[in-house]
């Protein structure tokens, strides 16, 4: 008797949340690692000249240059906390289910409070 191939809807899988922030730490991983050559061409233009500094000002300074800067300080701060977590399972701490839950609950909340205070705060 053989068997069917069986149909794996990932869209109905409900993930814990420790797998939510892996995922997270993963997806914050690779945006900040391409963002990176984005950056520094935005730094070194901004260095370059007067005229590009106002250029790289003029794209960060209004609402969609405010909500670019929040989620890139969104993804740093997650990828931070998630990979200190990830650190402590690497030296034992956190194992267990119920540590290991409240941590990934503790990463998140607070990646998204201290986003959202910078955002609020320092960001204009």
């Amino acid at each position: 008797m053989t068997q069917r191939p069986f149909f794996l809807n990932l869209l109905r899988i409900k993930l814990p949340i420790g797998g939510v922030v892996s995922i997270l730490h993963r997806a914050t991983g690779a945006v900040l690692s391409l963002l990176v050559p984005c950056l520094l061409y935005a730094f070194s233009l901004s260095l370059e000249s007067a005229q590009g500094f106002v250029r790289v000002h003029g794209l960060l300074a209004g609402g969609f240059g405010w909500l670019l800067m929040s989620l890139v300080g969104w993804a740093m701060l997650h990828h931070f906390l998630a990979g200190l977590r990830h650190l402590g399972f690497d030296i034992g701490y956190g194992e267990d289910r119920a540590t290991a839950r409240a941590t990934a609950w503790g990463t998140g909340v607070m990646a998204v409070l201290a986003a959202a205070g910078i955002a609020f705060w320092v960001l204009p």
